[in-house]
């Protein structure tokens, strides 16, 4: 393993059934790291992000984050985008941002409202009569308008359009600390690639590789989505 990380896994199990959805998962993400959380559909990205924010609980290993398991110290200081709309759709665009100001003494509404205006939604909007997509650009504005030491996001690309990517990873990109780290979850590879810093391949619950972006390509000779379809083709 790498030297302590703001972001550690050690030996993760988590059991469905008799299913592992993940099986000895263990890495650990430096501060200052945007990092790549890729597999396909089942191999655990969502599980582990969930039991990061402390959604699910493991069966065995750990997670740790700032060098607490997660729980109210740890929420303090992570910044969380599930994989599908977590708020009331009744709410409007400014309760929203009121919900996430009275929870979180790390958020920016100023910088809330701003990137909600960009997205030409009003304060008065309700979230059940946005489009998908707009809710979940929605949803990512009040993720990164917090000042949160670790970012976990949950597919922010997968249920946009293409030309509607472009605008969440610039988002993103321009509204997260340089001595935070930022955990994206995707099999969009081709679209984010080129904001990486590293790479964790999952497969099947357990972690293929932890590799630098710029390393991968230097031994591989590949872009990493190019490195991607020929891990897990059929």
């Amino acid at each position: 393993m790498n030297e302590t990380g703001i972001y550690e896994a050690r030996g993760l199990c988590k059991r469905y059934g008799r299913k592992m959805a993940l099986n000895g998962v263990t890495f650990s993400v430096q501060p200052g790291k945007l990092v790549g959380l890729l597999g396909p559909n089942g191999s655990g990205k969502t599980t582990l992000l969930k039991i990061s924010a402390g959604l699910l609980t493991a069966n065995g290993g750990m997670v740790l984050i700032d060098g607490n398991e997660p729980g109210i110290c740890t929420k303090r200081v992570t910044s969380y985008l599930p994989d599908r709309m977590a708020l009331a759709t009744e709410m409007r665009a400014a309760d929203a941002v009121s919900l996430y100001a009275d929870f979180y003494a790390d958020f920016d509404a100023v910088k809330a409202h701003a990137m909600l205006a960009d997205l030409h939604i009003e304060a008065q909007d309700r979230i059940g009569a946005m489009s998908k997509g707009t809710q979940e650009k929605m949803q990512l504005c009040l993720t990164m308008s917090r000042a949160a030491k670790l970012y976990l996001l949950d597919e922010p690309l997968g249920g946009v359009d293409p030309a509607a990517r472009e605008y969440i990873l610039h988002t993103i990109l321009r509204n997260y600390s340089e001595d935070a780290a930022l955990v994206l979850s995707t099999h969009l590879i081709g679209d984010i690639e080129k904001a990486l810093d590293e790479v964790i391949f999952l497969k099947e619950g357990t972690v293929l590789q932890q590799v630098g972006v710029d390393a991968l390509r230097e031994e591989t000779g590949r872009s990493v989505d190019e490195y991607f379809r020929e891990v897990y083709k059929c």
